[in-house]
């Protein structure tokens, strides 16, 4: 008895030992980190991109932000710089969490995907199916006066409409703007709502919608929507569909629409440019205005509305996982999301010719893709594809170059700056 109880107690000690030393799924699922020069960057000249991001914050142009690109699925520049929150004087961190609001965008995309790739939804079928309000949608069209007329959609809208934003849908400043403001629609602020986004939905689609279906790029609540439309056919709360679905199986810890109370002091605080510079943006509990973005509903709002579009807040660890399983066809440490087919058709182009999202992009099904490099007169691939958040994040895919690069900051207005433009020049100039 006395031997057996000695081998129970090593083994216990061993596990628990064991648990100790072992990472967490989240951080053993983390691309690791190399030198530049093992996946083909020359390292000196990546390094370039230190002083422009430190410059951008000693002019007081940016707060700071965390800027990460990975090649060949290791990463080769990870770098916090500036700070979390400047007044406090508290250094910006590595695993800092930042509002990512449209990047929300590719992982509800890729959620739709995936209910097709099960057999459960096809993207070509009408949204009605799955949302009977979108059975019947109207069109705000210009009348003879200056004005508008209401009439019918010429026919129903798609899912494949929603997820190229062809289906008219705008954010509610089109010509019907008025009802959408009466609506209290005319954002697409939605982490302050007290209510459940398939409510929120269900109001938009009685509005009418400022193009007909397939008529041009209208970007808006398309991804919302299709938000609503998983919670329907995974009978989930998108929620939870994305943490059992996408972010447990890629080890994205740190990516929720609400944030832990435990995690609060990692979120960065948003600023705003200004012609003195940046400034803090205030907080919004109290402001009369709906429209009005700010500090606080990620940790003190009712925590009810799961936005699709714009809801998430991450960190540039966890958003590198999303692009590499991407990048990847689908996969990523045996974990597979896709399949190499369905992320072929998400990352070609789903526009018609005369439909375009800025010189030299199209669109695919959650993100823009680079379709003339030549028009779009900045360093890159062609096929590459990416997008960014209303706090002034970005991020884009380079499967030729198999590269991702993922840059995070809080800042709303941005005003002038081009700092997007300025990274992307730094990382091409050093790619071998």
């Amino acid at each position: 008895m006395i031997k057996s109880n000695a081998v129970v107690k090593t083994v216990l000690v061993f596990i628990v030992a064991t648990s100790l030393v072992q990472p967490s799924l989240g951080e053993a699922r983390k691309l690791r980190e190399v030198a530049a020069n093992e996946v083909g960057f020359s390292a000196e000249r990546l390094q370039r991109l230190d002083k422009s991001l430190d410059t951008y914050v000693t002019d007081n142009r940016l707060p700071g932000g965390v800027m990460l690109v990975a090649r060949q699925g290791k990463v080769a520049y990870f770098r916090a710089f500036g700070w979390r929150d400047k007044e406090a004087e508290t250094a910006m961190t590595k695993d800092a969490i930042f509002r990512i609001a449209s990047q929300t965008k590719a992982i509800t995309s890729v959620a739709i995907m995936m209910l097709q790739e099960r057999g459960e939804l096809l993207i070509g079928d009408p949204v009605g199916k799955y949302l009977p309000e979108f059975a019947q949608t109207t069109v705000a069209a210009a009348d003879d006066k200056g004005g508008y007329k209401t009439v019918p959609a010429n026919r129903a809208i798609t899912l494949r409409d929603l997820l190229s934003h062809t289906a008219g849908i705008g954010y509610g400043y089109g010509p019907a703007k008025d009802k959408w403001q009466k609506a209290g629609l005319a954002t697409w602020y939605f982490s302050n709502r007290d209510e459940p986004v398939r409510e929120t939905i269900a109001r938009i689609a009685a509005l009418p919608q400022d193009k007909q279906p397939g008529e041009a790029f209208v970007y808006g609540y398309n991804t919302d929507i299709l938000g609503a439309v998983v919670e329907v056919v995974s009978g989930k709360p998108l929620d939870q569909f994305f943490r059992d679905e996408i972010f447990e199986p890629l080890g994205m810890n740190d990516t929720h629409f609400y944030l832990p109370p435990a995690k609060a002091e990692r979120l960065a605080v948003v600023y705003a440019a200004t012609e003195n510079g940046i400034e803090r943006a205030a907080n919004p509990h109290g402001n009369s205005d709906p429209t009005f973005i700010g500090q606080g509903h990620h940790l003190q709002g009712p925590r009810k509305s799961f936005s699709g579009g714009a809801g998430l807040v991450s960190t540039a660890a966890d958003y590198a996982q999303f692009l590499q399983m991407l990048l990847n066809g689908g996969e990523l440490q045996n974990e597979r999301l896709l399949s190499r087919k369905t992320v072929e058709l998400m990352t070609a182009n789903h526009l018609s010719d005369k439909q375009w999202v800025g010189p030299g992009l199209k669109f695919g099904l959650g993100f823009w893709v680079l379709g003339d490099l030549g028009q779009f007169a900045r360093p890159g691939t062609l096929k590459s594809y990416g997008w960014g958040g209303a706090y002034h994040s970005v991020y884009w895919v380079d499967p030729e170059e198999d590269m991702l690069v993922v840059y995070m900051t809080q800042l709303l207005p941005s005003g002038e700056i081009d700092d997007h433009d300025k990274i992307r020049a730094l990382v091409y100039q050093a790619v071998e």
